[in-house]
């Protein structure tokens, strides 16, 4: 018995030290993702006290007015055009868009942080409690004008942020749908427009992988850009060929570079050396650099849910890895996290956190917050990002993504052309970023069954670079 109390009492400061640990962990997580547990469908808490409450109003980055109550209905942007352009950013009334504004900033849009004197106040008036105003980081106009771009009869995704701050200034996916239109006809729809492919759909990445396999190259080896491989057009693993874009598999008229490094490989998107690249990697090198990235990795972002990256984990023969490595295999991503890698390349080697909200005020007109930046983590070391960086720039001025170039900027990027089973066409692809001081930004464009990323993405991205040096000579 006397040993047993003994004990107890050694024990008794590490039961300490782990409930203390565990009451830091919880007052951590509240502050970091609160809002995101607050916003949870299932939360009948806060679908109660909605019944209750006046949501406020949500204006974009200049002021234009997105959203905002009027007689007890929710009314949205005055042009259709841009509320079909901002519906994945704001939302609806009925929540048909998973974690869009209306949702996962209800805490904010409902006054659930309305402090105890005012909430007496407007009680006692007979009054519902007042919402706060919310202004977002995106741009509506520039979201109108993408939506103008992007091919009407296809589905896809676009994302624009400064890689610097992480502002997303447009966030869109397609097919959109009017919020103030018959939802009723929209939930039939067979393109799904509730469902947001910026941030939910998970695609093959292409040749846009290659990024990575690049970043783990020089990573792995000091002579890494300077590597020579021999391209057969025709690379034969455990049954399977990989070969290039512009092979002809009927007519046996294979695409050939012959001995070729690996810097060039990427200017051109040679698949056949970004797979034997990938074999002399490894699969756990890969799968370290790709993880890095943010691959397999739960993001907790303050103002968005983007889904996980998957890197793949089973059946990695060495036809796998090599298909991995450029851009295949089982590999999973979303459009957003496309751009916070192009951002992460252009901000030497940093990801920033992407941010949705610009500043919040309560019904005193009060600054409840501000824009602040956060890093998401450190990806690559600025030697590496520099060398990468300059890689797509060659991309788009001699390579695969000239269709992006604009004349006397520095236009940096990646396109891919990637598929699934199924599939008529490949989706395309392009990331990239603005090598530009007084224009940090970065995209990711999407296509799907577009073609060709460079034929199809890169365009699209050019439009919207161009915009956005207008907007900052």
């Amino acid at each position: 018995m006397k040993d047993m109390k003994k004990n107890l009492r050694r024990l008794l400061p590490v039961f300490l030290v782990l409930f203390l640990l565990l009451a830091l962990f919880g007052g951590w997580s509240l502050i970091r993702s609160g809002r995101r547990w607050f916003s949870f469908a299932g939360n009948t808490y806060a679908r109660q006290q909605k019944k209750n409450a006046v949501a406020g109003a949500v204006y974009d980055t200049n002021g234009i007015l997105l959203a905002y109550t009027s007689d007890s209905q929710r009314v949205y942007a005055e042009d259709e055009g841009i509320r079909r352009a901002m519906v994945h950013v704001v939302g609806d009334a009925q929540g048909n868009v998973a974690n869009a504004v209306e949702s996962f900033m209800a805490y904010y849009l409902y006054g659930f942080d309305m402090d105890f004197l005012d909430q007496a106040r407007l009680f006692f008036a007979g009054s519902p409690k007042a919402g706060d105003t919310i202004s977002l980081t995106v741009d509506a106009a520039l979201s109108g004008r993408i939506a103008s771009w992007f091919p009407s009869d296809k589905r896809g995704a676009v994302c624009v942020m400064n890689y610097r701050t992480g502002e997303v200034i447009a966030l869109l996916s397609f097919p959109n749908y009017d919020p103030m239109g018959n939802l009723a006809a929209v939930r039939q729809n067979a393109g799904q427009p509730f469902y947001n492919r910026a941030t939910q759909g998970l695609y093959a990445p292409g040749s846009t992988f290659k990024i990575v396999t690049m970043s783990a190259m020089l990573d792995a080896f000091a002579d890494a850009a300077q590597r020579t491989y021999i391209c057969t057009g025709d690379l034969a693993l455990s049954g399977a060929v990989i070969t290039d874009a512009g092979t002809d598999l009927e007519r046996q008229v294979y695409v050939r570079h012959g001995d070729i490094t690996l810097e060039r490989a990427f200017r051109v998107s040679c698949n056949n050396t970004f797979a034997q690249a990938a074999l002399d990697l490894g699969d756990a090198r890969l799968k370290r650099m790709a993880e890095r990235f943010g691959f397999n990795v739960n993001f907790l972002f303050r103002d968005l849910v983007v889904e996980n990256a998957a890197y793949p984990s089973e059946n990695r023969t060495d036809r796998e890895v090599a298909m991995t490595g450029i851009g295949q295999s089982a590999l999973a991503v979303t459009p957003m996290h496309m751009c916070l890698i192009a951002s992460a390349v252009a901000n030497d080697g940093i990801m920033m956190e992407p941010r949705l909200l610009k500043n919040v005020t309560n019904f005193h007109g009060q600054t409840l917050l501000d824009f602040s930046s956060q890093v998401s983590g450190t990806v690559l070391p600025k030697a590496s990002a520099d060398v990468i960086g300059n890689l797509m720039r060659d991309v788009v001025m001699n390579g695969t993504g000239t269709a992006a170039a604009i004349s006397g900027v520095r236009v940096c990027g990646k396109t891919g052309s990637a598929e699934i089973d199924g599939q008529e066409n490949t989706n395309a692809w392009f990331v990239g970023f603005l090598d530009e001081e007084n224009c940090p930004y970065a995209l990711s464009v999407l296509v799907e069954d577009g073609g060709g990323g460079g034929a199809v993405a890169a365009p699209i991205a050019r439009k919207i670079f161009q915009y956005l040096l207008n907007l900052n000579p």
